[in-house]
């Protein structure tokens, strides 16, 4: 699924296109798109005609667009295929066409939510007072956000007793960070990504929030990170990061760094992929004595 580059991608996309604008109707092509908003698609779309969409925000891997008159929000959940496209009015509609949203403007543009496999979707939900549409109040900061507190995460980072890379995919601890990004920023940490997090210093955390937020920022400016047609921005233009991926995907290939073949092993239903030269695995612990 997307990951925070991509999502901040089109985030920035329907900042430029789409907030501002008033919802003149709304138009749900299939239930699934719209099955997280409690009152389903006809109450969706009674609740959002007639609103000004404010400000486009986002935390970690979800995006939501703010009604500017009410204490609710659109959440979008992209899923593995979710696409949120402004299109002219007058295009044809795509095949997995989802939902419709026109305004009462003359800009001759629309809002779509295209989905094949409709694992993603919209929903309307109560912002907490932090401004967060409800179901996602306990998303942690991403490293992205100027509110995220380093330390804070450091010490979350030693007292989690896990490994490095389950901490990072924890969006509890550290959200919009996914597999890719995870094992980039790994790589180029040197770090395995079976490392204990209890063994982690506080320098050796920054380190790596450093690599995170540089891997991230490369792939914000490549437009993301696109290995298929799924994944595209508002306009349906592809990101090109794939192209200067160090560690994923890379399996067999030169390490960049020493020429070692990468590796990929299975972990978690997905795949790490590594040096195993410059990220060499912890040793073992040893067993207590009886």
């Amino acid at each position: 699924m997307p990951e925070l580059p991509e999502v901040e991608v089109v985030r920035r996309g329907l900042e430029r296109w789409v907030s501002g604008r008033t919802v003149a109707s709304v138009e749900v092509l299939h239930p699934r798109a719209v099955r997280r908003h409690p009152g389903g698609g006809p109450d969706f779309a009674a609740r959002l005609t007639g609103h000004r969409i404010g400000a486009a925000r986002r935390r970690g891997k979800y995006l939501w667009l703010p009604l500017d008159d009410t204490d609710a929000s659109v959440l979008g959940h992209l899923g593995m295929s979710g696409q949120l496209l402004v299109q002219p009015e007058d295009a044809p509609d795509e095949k997995h066409l989802r939902v419709r949203v026109r305004f009462a403007d003359t800009l001759g543009t629309e809002l779509r939510f295209v989905d094949q496999r409709t694992f993603g979707g919209l929903s309307l939900h109560d912002n907490t007072p932090e401004g967060l549409p409800d179901v996602i109040a306990h998303i942690a900061r991403d490293p992205l956000d100027p509110a995220f507190d380093d330390a804070a995460f450091h010490t979350a980072l030693r007292l989690r007793r896990t490994t490095i890379k389950r901490a990072l995919l924890d969006q509890s601890l550290i959200s919009g960070v996914g597999n890719i990004y995870a094992d980039e920023a790994l790589w180029r940490s040197r770090l395995h990504y079976d490392r204990p997090t209890a063994l982690f210093t506080r320098p050796r955390s920054y380190e790596l929030l450093g690599h995170v937020r540089d891997v991230m920022n490369e792939a914000l400016a490549a437009g993301g990170t696109s290995f298929d047609s799924l994944y595209v921005n508002v306009n349906g233009e592809s990101g090109y990061f794939d192209r200067s991926l160090d560690a994923y995907g890379r399996e067999d290939e030169p390490c960049r760094r020493c020429g070692t073949p990468m590796r990929r092993r299975p972990w978690m239903n997905r795949s790490s992929y590594f040096c195993p030269r410059c990220q060499r695995p912890p040793r073992p612990t040893a067993a207590p004595r009886p």
